[in-house]
């Protein structure tokens, strides 16, 4: 397997820490405005996720005020483009501490730029509440004030999913299993999630193979699954790379009965124009969230957010919304935003009501729960597992058909 990008990127994460400075922010004091500062990849590879977690982050921004703001104070949020750059990241964060003296951080998207950008929070000993830093190198640092606003980290997402797999009757079950993944610290480690639950129920692996994030085209890829007889697939995917693996497999006439992917689904009506609705039908996906969840402020976060988009919101937007959330929630149970270890400690210590439902902690910052698993029926992202809280009582194959 090619693996190489992802051990050098965690390690430039490491030495981009090590050599950036410390700075201190300065406390809210006689300001009437709380100031809230934030990295985001608006340009780049991972740019769709940026934009829409930029969304969430605003809309949580608009209605915070409109409800009186934070501890009486009305907030401002300031967001610079990293580019999907690490480097950029990092000189932002210290940026936005040091230049901007913003009071407080949110987190950027993706573990590839939260890996460094967290080292900066955590030397100044700010809180880091990230919408979207699942991979396990972001929690075994020792950090104390970096928080995963969703349910559970890369290598369980997928668990839920796996596990409905692996209890099949053995005539439902796949047989064999391919394993594509791009070469990031988040995607691998959901797809090794996955292969761990579904080989120990008997799933032989036939593919198993990791691309880079240059990769445009998946036929290679996909005539290697096809051949080998794959039954499943799990594709452990940002944007863009499972949109293409799609097309490639329509262009090879592949189509296994099983195809799940972690990130791209998530993306929603981007998703759905990108490979078409007939191509999304049954499409398996891991999710933090679904528009419609009875969970705290969804309702008024989705008509607020269609109001001013035009659409549903899609996962980003809403792991944003969540960070502000739990920002919130620490922020006005403390009472102040002085003390920023106090605010860890009580993050530490609680748990925090979210649109996502309820989260909690363990000491390293890292999520308690589990991810919702999600299925595209009809052209609208349903919630099928667990099923006490699905919002679809049916489970299709992939492009339809029973399983």
């Amino acid at each position: 397997m090619r693996i190489t990008t992802a051990f050098r990127a965690i390690a430039a994460a490491a030495a981009i820490a090590l050599a950036a400075t410390g700075c201190s922010a300065d406390d809210a004091g006689d300001s009437d405005t709380i100031k809230i500062g934030a990295s985001l990849p608006l340009t780049g590879e991972f740019s769709q996720g940026g934009l829409d977690t930029q969304r969430g982050y605003e809309t949580w921004v608009e209605m915070t005020n409109e409800a009186g703001g934070l501890l009486g104070k009305q907030v401002e949020i300031v967001v610079k483009d990293d580019a999907t750059q690490q480097e950029t990241a990092v000189s932002n964060y210290n940026n936005l501490i040091s230049q901007d003296k913003v009071n407080l951080l949110l987190g950027s998207q993706s573990s590839l730029l939260n890996i460094p950008a967290s080292a900066i929070a955590e030397k100044n000993k700010m809180l880091f509440v990230c919408p979207s830093c699942g991979s396990p190198d972001m929690f075994n640092r020792g950090f104390k004030y970096i928080f995963f606003s969703q349910q559970a980290i890369a290598t369980d997402q997928a668990k839920v999913f796996a596990n409905w797999i692996a209890a099949l009757p053995p005539e439902q079950r796949p047989k064999t299993a391919a394993y594509p993944a791009l070469d990031d610290p988040f995607a691998g480690p959901v797809v090794e999630g996955a292969e761990k639950i579904l080989s120990a129920a008997g799933i032989r692996t036939v593919y198993k193979d990791q691309y880079p994030a240059t990769t445009k085209n998946f036929d290679s890829v996909v005539n290697a699954m096809r051949d080998a007889g794959a039954e499943i697939v799990v594709q452990g995917a940002q944007f863009e790379d499972g949109v293409n693996m799609i097309r490639s497999m329509n262009r090879a006439n592949y189509q296994p009965g099983i195809l799940y992917q972690s990130s791209s689904p998530t993306y929603g009506q981007q998703y759905l124009d990108a490979v078409g609705p007939d191509n999304a039908e049954g499409v398996f996906f891991s999710s933090s969230y679904s528009p419609l969840s009875d969970t705290t402020q969804n309702a008024d976060f989705v008509k607020r957010y269609e109001e001013k988009f035009g659409q549903s919101p899609p996962e980003d937007a809403a792991d944003g919304f969540a960070a502000g959330q739990v920002l919130q929630a620490a922020v006005e149970a403390v009472g102040s935003i002085d003390d920023q270890t106090a605010l860890a400690d009580w993050l530490h210590a609680n748990s925090v009501d979210t649109l996502l439902g309820t989260l909690s902690w363990n000491e390293d910052g890292s999520p308690k729960g589990d991810f919702l698993v999600g299925q595209w029926q009809a052209g609208v992202s349903q919630v099928v597992l667990p099923t006490d809280v699905a919002t679809s009582d049916k489970i299709m194959r992939w492009r339809g058909g029973d399983i």
